[in-house]
């Protein structure tokens, strides 16, 4: 039934700065790339609250094979004992309107950049976050770099 469904599933709560992607939305379970290592939040989940690394996040619906996958850059997933999970994210992008080769000239930018900037200045880390995140956008789509 309907309501035996819905027992099942949790509710998710998803927004950046700019935009909410979901409030209230019940789904059957997300995987959640936190810095610790991925894990997945279902219905009944211990209370948790992580920090997110750059990588795939994954809402999976209930009645539907395959995962909505968002690529994150970071940000914190904070899951309550009400069976809610709130993720707030800098940034995130459908993994489907990611463009390889957008990544990958991001990436060699970012290498440029930290190659030609100052050892231990705010720009050389600012280039190697830019270089990280790339690396793991890129891995998202299939892309080794």
């Amino acid at each position: 039934t309907a309501e035996e469904g819905a027992a099942g599933s949790m509710t998710l709560n998803f927004n950046l700065p700019h935009e909410t992607i979901y409030s209230g939305a019940k789904v059957s379970q997300v995987i959640v790339p936190g810095s610790a290592g991925e894990y997945g939040v279902t219905a009944d989940h211990v209370p948790v609250v992580a920090q997110l690394k750059p990588g795939v996040l994954q809402i999976l619906h209930d009645g539907v094979a395959e995962p909505e996958k968002y690529f994150v850059a970071g940000g914190f997933s904070i899951t309550h004992a009400n069976s809610t999970t709130d993720i707030s994210c800098p940034e995130a992008v459908k993994i489907d309107d990611i463009d390889a080769a957008a990544v990958t000239a991001a990436f060699e930018a970012a290498k440029s950049a930290f190659a030609s900037a100052e050892a231990e200045s705010v720009a050389s880390a600012e280039a190697q976050i830019d270089m990280e995140v790339s690396k793991a956008m890129g891995a998202a789509v299939g892309v080794s770099l």
